[in-house]
């Protein structure tokens, strides 16, 4: 019989499975209902399977955890739960908000303490629309993935050393071209280092990530804000996020960067807690053209002419 540990957590306020968990659940490697979170990861102390049932009756969540991060997994279920995400000082005025913050009450933001998978799946997300990165994504995971321990039928996602040795050919055959493929390599040799730096705050985790090659701010605010929780991590350079938060606080579907920026500025330290709340509860400002032809991204740079250069940051 599979060994699994498993803890009780009490929880006064509300808690939200789909709210606190969805954005981590996408591919095989992850499911969310109701009622009830599976994750299946990598953490600095080995493979493990996740699960979370939110008992609303009894204002409890029941953790379980099987592999041989099973332990790591329930020292830290706080962490990964976010029970511990503390927003006692997250006083918000703005109306839009304040509304927000009354309807998505079982909302927590989650601190994983495991950077490699959200990494590597973060990296793959780069230059690439959503449809793309989640079909190379699964592709990776079904193909270099193993069954999950305790839940064969999620995969758990390839290990660092499974994810350096893929061979250029192989990610091209997934989707993902040289420039992404060698971040993942990197961001795999580097894994144990920044599960370490994670212990170090949410800034010194974004200084490590920023001095690998490939890792720019959009991709370092995105895992510092999933893996240490960070309730402030703004991505810089997201396509769709900018007009989103402008078109729900301001009526400005047409946001940039800076204008994002400004209009968060006055919810820091919570400027995370606003996109996240912003991105769940509101509508997508309407699209100004029909939905463009997906043209891989491989294919776009055979096309391109030679010379052109593109960033390698994100």
């Amino acid at each position: 019989m599979t060994k699994v540990a498993a803890r009780t957590l009490c929880s006064l306020q509300p808690f939200d499975a789909g709210l606190t968990f969805g954005p981590l659940s996408h591919g095989p490697s992850s499911r969310v209902t109701e009622h009830d979170w599976w994750r299946a990861m990598n953490t600095p102390a080995g493979e493990a399977t996740v699960h979370v049932h939110v008992d609303w009756g009894r204002r409890a969540l029941d953790v379980e955890a099987w592999g041989p991060a099973r332990e790591w997994v329930i020292d830290r279920a706080l962490d990964i739960t976010g029970l511990d995400d503390d927003a006692s000082d997250f006083t918000p005025t703005d109306p839009t908000i304040v509304s927000l913050r009354r309807e998505l009450r079982g909302m927590r933001l989650a601190r994983l303490g495991c950077a490699l998978d959200v990494a590597a799946a973060t990296v793959i997300e780069q230059r690439v629309t959503t449809v793309e990165a989640r079909r190379s994504w699964r592709t990776l995971v079904y193909r270099y993935g193993r069954p999950a321990p305790a839940r064969p039928e999620l995969r758990l996602p390839p290990a660092a050393d499974v994810l350096r040795a893929l061979p250029d050919w192989e990610w091209k055959r997934m989707g993902v071209e040289w420039r992404r493929s060698q971040t993942v390599r990197s961001v795999a040799a580097e894994s144990r280092r920044i599960d370490r730096t994670v212990e170090l705050g949410t800034a010194a985790l974004n200084r490590r990530l920023r001095t690998l090659r490939g890792v720019g701010a959009w991709t370092a605010a995105t895992i510092v804000h999933y893996v240490a929780g960070d309730a402030d991590a703004v991505p810089v350079g997201d396509w769709h996020l900018p007009g989103h938060v402008g078109h729900a606080l301001a009526g400005d579907a047409r946001a940039d960067d800076a204008r994002m920026l400004e209009l968060l500025e006055p919810f820091r330290p919570h400027r995370a807690r606003v996109w996240r709340m912003i991105v769940a509860g509101t509508p997508a400002p309407p699209r100004r053209a029909p939905r463009a032809r997906i043209i891989g991204l491989l294919q776009a740079e055979a096309s391109r002419p030679r010379g052109t250069i593109r960033s390698v940051h994100r």
